[in-house]
């Protein structure tokens, strides 16, 4: 299965990472259990907990034991049962895993939202007795708009065009050019900003013109402004090149008219958010494309995960001359796309229009339910007939398109869903997800990013936005024909894609599961280019 591009960068408002904490044993003598947060996004976790006998005898069996604070939730869990009473939640071994001779060690996981758990214990004794906590296992990454790539794209690569009159490509670099070119129609001043991440320090900030990353400092635990880093960008008809670093991973943002308010916390970037209430950015026109570049080579993609405003094209040319491109939008698409949520009931108050008649975006569901234009529980009942639908049939989820051999089996039982692999082991186990938990592809779908817990709990929130899951049995499943045929699906993510010259577009955080996101890659990019058409 192919894995989205990297986007380790800016949350829409990064949060502190929380504490990580780890349970320290009462003496060296004795079992304990250390948890250690792998990654924290934000609005979102993945805790490791690691068992480990140190006693004088084996252990038959184990029970860790949590309270979750008020607001808290956990989503997906693998290796351990999970019992839920109130606040508390216990988790206990699997048939395979209760045994855990002296010196061995025995670990298992889950995804979380809200503040971490605390109070634990382990078989009814305190976990630990206080003492240091332990840093995550990387550094803090702000929520990604898409999770990150491990390798590069294994599939069936955007059409190909036919080599650009027969120049030869630029030469490979450490900084690779990347072209704006303005053919939207509009007169207004276009500001451009490159912002990320670098992989190589893992430290947030900005390029300059030139090409140079610069680190954020300055900021505030009230967020500040930010330093002024917008790029002038090309007039309507013109064309700006300008650079992108290896090893760097985030956005190019692009605004009319006005310039984009940035602003610098303790912990970060607060980037524009639109769909939250007083944000400044409310009325400026604005979109941006994702990307990252490093020795593996560049993945640009226009999203509209959160919101589809300025439609764009992006492409990248490679060491072979050959351009590839995609994101392009039909002919009158933008207003189409516009026309069709408005006329779809219950979407209606998620297109936005400022006071003087430009309609400025279009926001996905999940953020107009954030901002309070759409019903939080739309999917509701559909989730719960399709969760429920296997109760009395498996479902079947072959997650790696490379390897069919590769099975999972899928199971509900109450209101959660059990997996088991070949040997009839549980691997994996998913809480009913909320409608929430749908649209942002988190909580009860969290997915790490491992081999077995991710992949499937990717397959999943693809089929629910799909609405695939309970007809379709074996996940991923049918073509792009089958997507979005009941009445309650992501319609947003249907209308665009419809408008789409290839039919390709991020409508949703894992639109990649069966190749329909709008992404473009080359392992030996040369020259990339965002062309934002007209509208």
């Amino acid at each position: 299965m192919r894995l989205r591009t990297t986007l380790l960068t800016l949350a829409a408002v990064v949060a502190a990472a929380g504490t990580t904490w780890i349970a320290l044993p009462a003496s060296a003598a004795a079992a304990s259990a250390s948890v250690r947060t792998v990654s924290d996004w934000g609005s979102g976790w993945q805790t490791e907990v690691v068992i480990d006998n140190g006693g004088a005898a084996a252990m038959s069996g184990w029970k860790v034991e949590f309270d979750l604070p008020a607001g808290a939730a956990i989503g997906s869990f693998w290796e351990a049962d999970l019992a839920v009473a109130g606040s508390h939640r216990t988790f206990t071994n699997r048939a395979w895993n209760g045994a855990v001779p002296v010196g061995g060690k025995v670990t298992f996981g889950f995804v979380g939202s809200g503040a971490k758990p605390v109070n634990c214990k382990l078989n009814g004794a305190p976990c630990a007795g206080g003492g240091a906590e332990q840093p995550p296992a990387q550094p803090p990454a702000t929520e990604p708009t898409t999770p990150p790539v491990t390798s590069p794209p294994a599939t069936t690569a955007p059409p190909v065009e036919p080599p650009e009159e027969e120049q030869p490509p630029p030469a490979a670099s450490n900084v690779l050019p990347l072209t704006v070119t303005n053919k939207t129609g509009r007169n207004e001043q276009v500001f451009l900003y490159v912002l990320g991440v670098n992989l190589g320090t893992g430290k947030l900030g900005y390029v300059d013109g030139s090409g140079a990353f610069h680190n954020w400092t300055g900021g505030q635990p009230v967020p500040v402004p930010a330093p002024d880093v917008a790029i002038a960008g090309p007039a309507n008809g013109g064309a700006t090149t300008i650079k992108l670093p290896k090893g760097l991973s985030g956005r190019l943002y692009l605004s009319f008219g006005r310039k984009l308010d940035f602003r610098l916390s303790t912990d970060g970037l607060v980037q524009p958010a639109p769909w939250a209430g007083g944000d400044p950015n409310r009325d400026i026109l604005f979109d941006w494309s994702e990307f990252t570049l490093n020795d593996s080579g560049l993945w640009l993609n226009s999203s509209q995960v959160d919101m589809f405003a300025v439609p764009h094209v992006v492409s990248v040319r490679g060491g072979d001359g050959r351009t590839i491109r995609t994101g392009e939008v039909k002919p009158g698409g933008r207003q189409r796309v516009i026309n069709a949520i408005k006329a779809q009931p219950g979407f209606e108050r998620s297109v936005y229009t400022r006071s003087d008649g430009t309609v400025l975006r279009v926001l996905a569901p999940g953020k107009a339910a954030d901002s309070g234009a759409f019903d939080p529980n739309y999917l509701d009942p559909y989730i719960a007939s399709a969760w429920n639908a296997y109760a009395s049939k498996t479902l079947t989820v072959t997650p790696f398109g490379d390897r069919p051999d590769v099975k999972y089996l899928g199971r509900t039982a109450g209101t959660v869903m059990n997996f088991t692999d070949g040997s009839g082991r549980t691997v994996a186990s998913f809480n009913r997800p909320s409608t929430s938990n749908v649209w942002g592809c988190d909580g009860a779908l969290g997915a790490p990013n491992d081999q077995v817990v991710g992949p499937i709990a990717r397959t999943l929130c693809a089929a629910l936005h799909r609405s695939t899951l309970g007809t379709i049995d074996t996940q991923p499943g049918g073509t792009a024909g089958d997507f979005y045929k009941g009445s309650l699906t992501n319609h947003y993510s249907r209308v665009i894609h419809e408008n789409m010259v290839d039919g390709k577009a991020y409508g949703f955080a894992f639109d990649d599961v069966q190749n329909q996101e709008s992404l473009v890659h080359s392992g030996d990019p040369r020259a990339a280019g965002v062309e934002l058409t007209a509208f």
